[in-house]
């Protein structure tokens, strides 16, 4: 069993930056490990993904070149660093991790164990 914790999250205006934190308990983060949100009356829809061995990251359009998915191998977190933070990035962020093969890097049901949340609310 893997238990992840989320942190980071916060009100904060349009423009603004956020970090967010991921660690796992019980056991290491699996072969993907991925941010996922999900808005009130909305489907959760992948965010970023990161390869914790290889290092290669993923990033929804939405994200790219605003969001950054990061890994620190000593402290075993992975990071979302969102700048340029827009109304429509207000949402309940998730971490997850699986055994997720690379094609599979963006669907939500291929990861096996989800932290509880942690909300992002970015006002205009």
């Amino acid at each position: 069993q893997v238990q992840l914790m989320e942190s980071g999250g916060g009100l904060v205006q349009a423009g603004d930056s956020l970090r967010l934190s991921c660690l796992p308990s019980g056991r290491a983060f699996l072969r993907a490990v991925a941010w996922f949100r999900q808005a009130p009356g909305k489907e959760r829809e992948f965010v970023a993904a990161i390869r914790w061995r290889e290092g290669t990251t993923y990033y929804a359009d939405s994200a790219k070149g605003r969001f950054a998915i990061s890994k620190d191998n000593p402290k075993n977190t992975v990071y979302l660093q969102m700048n340029s933070l827009e109304v429509a990035d207000t949402a309940e962020y998730f971490c997850a991790t699986g055994n997720t093969i690379t094609s599979s890097t963006m669907n939500p049901t291929a990861y096996n164990y989800w932290g509880q949340g942690t909300q992002v609310t970015v006002s205009s």
